[in-house]
């Protein structure tokens, strides 16, 4: 009789680690897998733009347009290009009658977005904007509720709750920081434009998903590239021109410019991909990653610490 219970144990233990094991494989596909993996590339690809933009802005230079334009130039001449020679309602001069409206929207969000971004590592550190841009999701969530009609499982809101928390977290820790070093507004500017940007990245990459979806990566990326590099070239000729002037040019800082236009360039080029697989939520979720890059690379790099966020280790007596 024992023998009998045992052995019907048995079976029920390896029924369950049977499904369980089916569970997993339906869960963790291949697709999944490349998913990831393309997520993390992108991720590397942020961290990169990270890294050089704090560099520069240690070096002292301040030229955030001048940088974002040499990223639009760069689609232009590689997607812009081929868009003028498609035919029919794929050609440009078709993309700009029916469009164009949209597109000079679209590329107003993601050009002033970059620029508040690189405008931001004046008054704060690469660790906290890293980690503050994870407001992109929440708000991308619910631009896409109302706008794309796409639908969250109640764990999806915890997780936006754990990420807000963790913004007014970092944005306390940086405000303490700054009381310390007697910057409080400085940090406190600097954390309201990384949120503005992420606000801002939001609009575009949304606009990004809405596109490659439904129409394609290449005319996204060549109306990225033709309206941003006209918003970013107005804005630099008024605004900028006297800090590019100020530049003292050597071989590091244009190593530094040539890492970020590669960086943005790949980001830009790669990114569409990822988006039509799944979602712009779902990439942005991916590239949650970056901040932890970001973050060694502040430990390691620019030898930051934080208030109750990075343990310093003990100091020596």
């Amino acid at each position: 009789m024992e023998a009998q219970v045992e052995e019907r144990m048995c079976g029920k233990l390896r029924l369950a680690c049977g499904l369980y094991n089916d569970k997993l494989r339906d869960i963790f596909t291949w697709e999944l897998l490349k998913t990831l993996a393309m997520g993390q590339v992108l991720s590397l690809l942020i961290c990169g733009t990270a890294v050089s933009c704090q560099y520069l802005a240690n070096a002292g230079v301040e030229t955030p347009m001048l940088q974002s334009f040499l990223n639009y130039a760069l689609l232009l001449l590689a997607y812009t290009t081929v868009l003028c020679v498609y035919k029919e309602e794929q050609n440009i001069l078709q993309v700009l009658k029916t469009k164009w409206w949209k597109y000079l929207l679209m590329g107003l969000a993601d050009v002033e977005a970059n620029y508040t971004v690189v405008m931001a590592y004046r008054y704060t550190t690469l660790t906290s904007i890293q980690l503050l841009d994870c407001f992109v999701v929440p708000v991308l969530m619910v631009m896409s509720w109302f706008l794309l009609k796409t639908r969250y499982r109640p764990l999806h809101y915890i997780a936006v709750t754990v990420c807000l928390l963790g913004v007014g977290a970092m944005v306390g820790a940086d405000i303490l920081a700054g009381r310390d070093q007697g910057s409080t507004s400085d940090v406190v500017l600097g954390d309201s434009l990384v949120l503005i940007s992420a606000v801002l990245y939001a609009v575009s990459n949304m606009c990004q998903e809405f596109t490659v979806k439904n129409r394609s990566r290449v005319e996204f990326l060549g109306m990225m590239g033709f309206f941003g590099t006209i918003i970013s070239g107005i804005q630099l000729a008024a605004m900028e021109i006297g800090a590019v002037k100020k530049i003292k040019w050597n071989f590091h800082i244009a190593m530094l410019f040539v890492l970020y236009m590669l960086c943005m360039f790949a980001l830009y080029s790669f990114m569409p991909v990822v988006v039509k697989r799944t979602s712009a939520t779902a990439v942005n979720l991916s590239l949650l990653t970056a901040d932890l890059f970001s973050l060694f690379c502040g430990l390691l790099l620019f030898h930051y610490t934080g208030p109750g966020l990075v343990w310093s280790g003990p100091t020596p007596t």
